[in-house]
């Protein structure tokens, strides 16, 4: 403590000007006459900070990079380069754990793991070489079988036989109003011919851009006989995309409703259907195929030759609550049922023509 001043202050003693300095005993002292405060030696056992300077810098009066910084620098046996101590770094198997929570390096399969996958590609070869097998022994190959099931399809008419595309007696399980069984007795068939006196004139310009190859037609009377219905295949020469666009057509002018377009009947004489003409008939159904180049029909009337006034297509003739005279007769169901039986017939046949004999 400093001795007290007048007035109660208290005197602080004068700071010497230099500290001693700290470090190795054998440093000499500094003297008032330096200026700025001497570096303090540093021991030799320190150790060194790290270098920040770039690894391809120059060794300090040489100007060239000092190959020890350098990535590619000699290794020395232990893992380390030469003249830097610095250790390498190396990546391990990485591991995982197996259902027993157990480690175990990645990337290796066991034994079970291996037997498996070697049965997955057997049966995956075997798979694979069946399906090419198999195709190429059918012949198919792509959409080639529904090329010629289609082509096959404009053939029947002369590769299969009348009573096969026209059967003597046709069924048809819940084909009549209420689900009612029909049974449909052959009384004709028309020689087949061309279209030039087949259809009316409206509707032979409609059907005339996919042609007419060949018209077959038979006439059927129901087992009352009181009954008859002409059903035709139009075989046309369109290919698959002209029978497409006939279909559209049909469809969006609802061309099969018009009854300007219903197709004649066929009569025969001496059978159930002598007195069916044009002025006879009732209702009727049209239908283009997409899958064949054929053309469906059916037309149907009362076999006494009884004229109607007001026919009625038969989708319409088939709805419920229709009351009128071809409606109630069920001359709708009469046509629908019969062409439906007919165009299966011939679905069926397009087929089975496309299966090479075994």
């Amino acid at each position: 403590m400093g001795a007290p001043r007048p007035g109660g202050a208290t005197a602080v003693p004068r700071q010497p000007g230099h500290r001693p300095a700290r470090g190795r005993a054998d440093a000499p002292p500094e003297t008032p006459s330096e200026e700025t405060t001497r570096l303090r030696p540093v021991p030799a056992d320190r150790p060194r900070p790290p270098s920040t300077a770039p690894l391809d810098a120059p060794r300090p009066g040489t100007g060239a990079p000092d190959p020890a910084l350098s990535w590619s620098a000699p290794t020395a046996p232990g893992g380390t380069r030469h003249g830097t101590g610095r250790p390498t770094v190396s990546f391990g198997e990485p591991e995982g754990y197996d259902e027993d929570a157990r480690p175990h390096p990645l990337g290796r399969r066991g034994r079970s793991q291996a037997v498996a996958a070697a049965v997955c590609l057997v049966l995956g070869a075997g798979l694979i070489g069946g399906a090419v097998t198999g195709s190429w022994l059918a012949g198919d190959s792509g959409g080639s079988g529904a090329r010629s099931g289609f082509a096959a399809a404009g053939d029947l008419w002369r590769n299969v036989p009348v009573d096969q595309l026209f059967p003597p007696t046709v069924r048809g399980g819940g084909a009549g109003p209420g689900g009612a069984d029909r049974t449909w007795t052959r009384v004709a068939v028309a020689p087949d011919s061309g279209c030039e006196e087949a259809f009316d004139p409206l509707l032979r310009t409609v059907l005339g851009p996919v042609g007419c190859a060949r018209l077959l037609r038979a006439t059927y009377t129901d087992a009352t006989r009181s009954h008859v219905t002409t059903v035709g295949l139009l075989f046309t020469k369109a290919d698959a995309a002209g029978m497409a666009s006939l279909a559209r057509r049909f469809e969006t002018e609802r061309l099969d409703r018009r009854t300007d377009l219903m197709p004649l009947p066929y009569a025969a004489k001496d059978t159930a259907a002598a007195g069916f003409g044009a002025r006879q008939r009732a209702s009727w159904t049209i239908s283009v195929l997409t899958d064949a180049p054929v053309v469906v029909y059916a037309v149907s009337g009362w076999a006494d030759g009884r004229t109607v006034a007001d026919p009625q297509p038969a989708g319409e003739a088939m709805e419920s609550g229709t009351t009128t005279a071809p409606a109630q007769a069920g001359l709708g169901h009469e046509a629908r049922g019969l062409a439906d039986r007919v165009e299966r017939g011939v679905r069926g046949h397009a087929g089975t023509a496309t299966e090479r004999p075994s």
